[in-house]
């Protein structure tokens, strides 16, 4: 029986290894948002500067872009469930030297352990997100039956859930964190993944998604047309979500009187808003026979009409307005609901550009870029808001959105030399 025909329940092959790689991400997930909620708060609590704050997570953010990298090229040559085995195993590496953090080691040593142990856990979470992404192309592939806008349906959904799950950890990040404290915590989390580590053992093909890795850097490293334009626009949208986001958002509504719950608890019913969103974008974004004629105009508009939202709350602070918090909430809510339809479209379309033999290459490329976007965001957060408050933080914003807006008119609309039509749409 081959991976498109069903089982006795009615679920094909692929069907089962995406919604086993999804579950398995999921968890990562969670534990990954509650991690970055438990680290913020707590240093926060201890009375570490924003600038001190964004360090904490540089390496976290600059691991990710090497991670991407080599992650695509191992889970090329090794398969894709071995990475996603390695994946969790550095995750809990990570939080086991996050709990070796002790009280009374000086500010400088813990702030250099944490770094450390983030650096870990970003390595981590790249490796799984790559692994994960890649997982999707190559049981789409084989699902021959699933029809012309199966692609963009699954990427959506697997994107969507993961980042509510994400919102989901960061509310549980603030109720770990006053229930059982900071090592607790971890060690709660850790065995969590020890549970999603058993069942990608256990259910995963160890040889899935292997192929011929790239035999040089310059075939890693030189991707297609539409892949790099990719990769360039995916630079500036995350650096533009993350320079005000990581640090600003945070810390100014913390400052205007609002609680760490009540903090925590919006940053959480943000994401999990941003993520259903995603998941619903097939549904807000037509959809071409072709698989890029619509989708790539679409992602064009939506990063012009992001690049608006920064600059009219921009405005409302200089000018003043009375309840700034509000103007602050609402604008990141309008700002939340075009982000995620951007992201989910980028995230369809490269893998609409990426060649079924190394998807997972590709994807790694494309996903390394994201890092770096994420790593200049969280230092510019930090300085910028250190500079000028948030209204510095939105203005970098909008800058880095219009960057991304120009870098997206030289996506390709048609079909690229070096892929078969079936692997740019993801259909037969």
């Amino acid at each position: 029986m081959n991976a498109a025909e069903r089982n006795d329940g009615g679920i094909t092959a692929a069907e089962r290894q995406y919604g086993i790689v999804t579950a398995a991400y999921w968890g990562f997930t969670l534990t990954d948002g509650a991690l970055r909620m438990l680290v913020l708060l707590h240093f926060y609590k201890l009375g570490y500067s924003p600038f001190t704050l964004a360090f904490l997570f540089l390496l976290y953010e600059g691991a990710g872009v090497l991670a991407n990298l080599i992650g695509g090229w191992l889970a090329t040559r090794f398969g894709i469930a071995r990475m996603l085995t390695v994946g969790v195993v550095t995750q809990i590496i990570g939080f086991g030297l996050l709990s070796a953090l002790q009280p009374e080691w000086t500010a400088t040593m813990s702030v250099a352990w944490v770094v450390l142990a983030q650096g870990v856990c970003g390595v981590a979470k790249d490796l799984t997100k790559t692994a994960s992404k890649s997982a999707i192309k190559i049981t789409q592939a084989q699902a021959k039956d699933q029809g012309n806008g199966q692609l963009f349906k699954w990427v959506a959904w697997f994107t969507g859930s993961k980042n509510a799950m994400k919102g989901f950890g960061f509310f549980l990040g603030g109720l770990l964190l006053e229930t059982l404290g900071f090592q607790g915590s971890l060690w709660a989390m850790s065995g969590l993944l020890a549970l999603v580590l058993i069942g990608v053992v256990t259910s995963l093909p160890p040889m899935m998604g292997k192929s011929k890795p790239s035999g040089s850097a310059k075939e890693l490293f030189a991707k297609n047309a539409g892949i790099n334009a990719l990769a360039a626009a995916r630079v500036a949208l995350f650096g533009a979500r993350d320079v005000w986001f990581v640090v600003g958002v945070p810390v100014f509504l913390y400052s205007v009187g609002w609680t760490f719950t009540m903090v925590g608890g919006f940053l959480a019913t943000w994401t999990i808003g941003y993520g259903l969103v995603q998941a619903l974008a097939p549904q807000l974004v037509r959809r071409s026979a072709d698989g890029l004629s619509r989708e790539v105009p679409a992602a064009r508009w939506w990063s012009a009409v992001l690049t608006l939202i920064p600059l009219g709350i921009a405005a409302a602070l200089w000018l003043q307005a009375p309840q700034l918090q509000w103007w602050v909430v609402g604008g990141l809510s309008l700002f939340g609901f075009a982000f995620a339809i951007n992201s989910s479209v980028h995230s369809y379309l490269v893998l609409a550009y990426a060649g079924s033999e190394k998807a997972a290459e590709d994807v790694g490329f494309y996903y390394a870029a994201n890092a770096l976007g994420r790593f200049m965001g969280t230092l510019l957060s930090g300085l910028l808001y250190q500079w000028g408050g948030l209204l510095y933080a939105l203005l970098g914003s909008a800058l880095m959105l219009l960057l991304c807006w120009l870098t997206t008119l030289r996506l390709p609309l048609g079909l690229l030399e070096n892929t078969t039509p079936s692997e740019k749409t993801g259909t037969p």
